[in-house]
This record gives structure tokens, C-alpha cells and sequence, in this order.
């Protein structure tokens, strides 16, 4: 379950400093965010891909340490990101 071009460029507008910006935190969150609601939703309707939800726990672990990261150095932008994607503190 990959993110497709067009959703992935479009994040990268959104949240990126330039069009080319995708290695920035936020942009990064933002992607790992829809990979994981699309693995969700795989999930919630394959309850036994237990490959898929090995997967899932690993995206989110990665979300978790890049939040941690931008929490620790960029308190504001992180306030910001977490309300923008609706991600609960």
C-alpha cells in the first residue's frame, strides 16, 4: 500500500517548503499519515494479513520518532502538523 504519485506530490505542496522539499519532517509525517490510513482500511477488511499489520506497526513506530524529533525541536511547526493532520497528542 504505497502512497501514489499525485497524492504524494500533492502532500509535498502542502506541507513542504518547495515542490522538490521531500525529505522535511513534515512532509514526511504527512506521508507515512496516509500510508497508514491506507493500511487501515486494508486491514479493516483483511483482518488476517498479519504482513500488512507488521507493516503498519513499523510505519507507525517511524511516524512516532520523526514526531518526537520535530516536537523536540520545533515545538510550534509540531502543534501545527499534529492539528493539520488530526493527530491526537
Amino acid at each position: 500500500m504505497s502512497v501514489g504519485k499525485n497524492e504524494k506530490a500533492e502532500l509535498v505542496k502542502q506541507f513542504g517548503k518547495s515542490e522538490k522539499d521531500t525529505g522535511s519532517v513534515q512532509v514526511q509525517v504527512a506521508i507515512l499519515t496516509k500510508r497508514i490510513a491506507h493500511l487501515t482500511a486494508h486491514l479493516k477488511a483483511n483482518d488476517k494479513d498479519h504482513t500488512a499489520r507488521r507493516s503498519l506497526l513499523v510505519l507507525v513506530g517511524q511516524r512516532k520518532s520523526l514526531l518526537r524529533y520535530l516536537e523536540r525541536e520545533d515545538r510550534d511547526a509540531y502543534l501545527k502538523l499534529i492539528s493539520e493532520l488530526g493527530l491526537r497528542k
